[in-house]
Parts: structure tokens; sequence; C-alpha cells
């Protein structure tokens, strides 16, 4: 993991730390997540294979690497995906849930531990992209 501090302005805060990981990373200058205090907020995740840092060809690939890197940035954030709070998943058409249930199901096999999820469709995703999320995780 590598992190970056940037104090708060104000006196008595917790300080903001920038998350970044190895094999993802963003075009704009922006880290893969960021923490305060027990808060993790994550910018934009691709289904990017991090070992090629190139996009996968299908919606199963690009769901698995996407929920892979997900795991990787709360890890480097300091949490497990236990904690993540809730996912919101953008997809390029709604038939494409099926896709993303198989490793979703295997990330959360508990029906009774589950972050919540919402998938919105959105068919202006481009470049190749066809399903992109962001999380919140809530660690202590």
């Amino acid at each position: 993991m590598s992190t970056t501090h940037a104090p708060l302005a104000r006196a008595g805060h917790a300080t903001r730390v920038s998350v970044h990981v190895e094999g993802f990373s963003h075009k704009n200058p922006i880290p893969a997540a960021c923490r305060i205090g027990p808060l993790l907020e994550s910018g934009s995740v691709l289904g990017v294979d991090p070992d090629t840092g190139v996009l996968a060809d299908t919606i199963e690939e690009q769901c698995r690497h996407m929920l892979d890197n997900v795991r990787r940035i709360v890890e480097a954030g300091g949490g497990t995906t236990r904690d993540i709070v809730k996912l919101t998943v953008w997809m390029k058409d709604r038939s494409q849930r099926p896709a993303l249930n198989a490793p979703w199901l295997a990330m959360f096999p508990d029906p009774q531990s589950r972050p919540a999820r919402h998938a919105i469709v959105a068919p202006e995703l481009d470049m190749g992209k066809l399903v992109e999320c962001s999380f919140t995780a809530y660690i202590t």
C-alpha cells in the first residue's frame, strides 16, 4: 500500500489519507480511495487486470477484476471486504447482472452479511468499459 497524508484544515479532525494500489490507477491525479477516520470511499473502480493494466475484454472478466480491485483497495485502506457497506455499480445494460452476481456471491457468500448494492444502467460507458463501481467501507 502506498499512502499520502494530507492534514485537514481544521484542528481536531482526522487526517485524510489517499490510498493507492499497485497495478491500479486513474488517468487523472486522484487516488484509488480516500480514508478519513473509519470511513473509506473509493473512486471509480474498473475491471482492469492488475497484472497488465488493461481493461478485460468480456463482462465476466471485467466484473471479476473489478471486484478483485475492490478487495485490493479496501485492504490497502486497512480493511477487509467485511468492512464494505455499499457498492454502487454502473453497467452498460441490465442483462449483464448475472456476470456480476457470480463474483459477487464468491466475495460475499453469507446472505446475512452482504453490503448493500445498487446497479445503475449506464449505456454511456465508453472505451471498452462494460461495468464500473464505487464503494464505501467503514473500518474500525
